[in-house]
């Protein structure tokens, strides 16, 4: 069942860093943002979660807790995580179940090849477990400020 924006979200179970489990009803009370990105160490995705690094206090202040997605597993994420110092946990999807939930893998050309890839996209929850917004195929550079300010607009219509 794909997740539909202003629906409940379908259940799932996934195990992030810090031994941490993320169901739906995890993190009720707090905005979540699903941050989906193709792998760990490579330089858009590094960028990526930088930014997310960087304005993670702010996603804090409005209520929101951050979760990066990808298909790595838990010692690539935990690796990742370490050398970035990212304050957020990372959830390792290592069997794609979250990734085809979301709709998120995607066909793609890499060298000439075709092979299935992470479409990086990012989803926003509200504190009812809500799925408030997506951002699909995006660019890296402004999109953090982008879901950040519908994370702010999610708090004051609260």
């Amino acid at each position: 069942m794909t997740p539909v924006v202003n629906k409940t979200l379908p259940e799932f179970e996934a195990h992030a860093t810090g031994g941490v489990k993320v169901t739906p009803q995890s993190h009720l009370g707090q905005a979540v943002v699903l941050y989906f990105y193709p792998k760990d160490g490579t330089p858009g995705c590094t960028t990526e979660a930088m930014q997310f690094r960087d304005r993670y206090k702010d996603f804090q202040k409005a209520g929101a807790v951050v979760f990066g997605v990808s298909r790595d597993n838990m010692a690539s994420h935990d690796k990742f995580k370490q050398n970035l110092e990212l304050p957020f946990e990372l959830i390792a999807d290592t069997e794609e179940k979250l990734c085809h939930m979301f709709g998120v893998v995607k066909n793609k050309i890499m060298y000439g090849k075709k092979v299935k890839g992470i479409e990086r996209s990012t989803f926003l929850i509200d504190a009812e477990g809500v799925m408030r917004a997506e951002w699909r195929g995006i660019k890296v550079a402004g999109h953090v400020d982008d879901v950040l300010k519908a994370v702010k607009a999610l708090k004051k219509a609260a």
